[in-house]
């Protein structure tokens, strides 16, 4: 079973088995819920379902408490864990937006059919994300993901069409 990220804990807040979760997934309101199973990732590999008891917001965080591990000696171990979810639990996207896991390994070529590389990473640092473009003997370059730029997501040909601005 193939298992996707939505969150990492952080650490855990008092006593009670709450967590500090740093949010990765751009549906928070639909993943984190009472009664929600998701996956703990746990340190040796082993992925661990738990159900969300309760949910609160604390600045750029929340705060979580599983049940049955409401408890900080029974929850302290997964501390630094990432929380995931299964593939049929994911969200269906829009058209032209897609998952990071998606995106990360296609290749990328401009219009004129020139290989620039494969995408590595995706950045996320404000307005629009950012493609990491790893090039072979090369710097990496950086896509920003704009329709000025990204004209074509091929996936089932895993590749991407793209028109290079002026000072990329």
């Amino acid at each position: 079973m193939e298992y996707y990220n939505i969150g990492k804990i952080i650490n855990t807040h008092g006593i009670r088995g709450e967590v500090k979760v740093l949010v990765t997934t751009d549906f928070p309101e639909l993943r984190f819920k009472a009664g929600k199973h998701i996956w703990i990732d746990a340190h040796e590999s082993q992925m661990i379902e738990v159900v969300i008891k309760s949910v609160r917001k604390q600045k750029q965080f929340l705060l979580i408490t599983f049940v049955d591990l409401e408890d900080i000696n029974l929850i302290e171990k997964y501390k630094t864990c990432d929380l995931m979810v299964t593939q049929d639990e994911q969200q269906s996207l829009p058209k032209g937006q897609y998952y990071y896991h998606e995106i990360i390994g296609l290749n990328v070529e401009t219009e004129a059919g020139e290989q620039l590389g494969t995408i590595s990473e995706v950045l996320a640092p404000g307005a629009n994300d950012v493609w990491v473009v790893k090039r072979p003997q090369q710097a990496d370059l950086l896509l920003p993901v704009i329709d000025d730029v990204v004209k074509k997501v091929d996936l089932e040909n895993k590749r991407v069409v793209v028109e290079l601005m002026e000072g990329l």
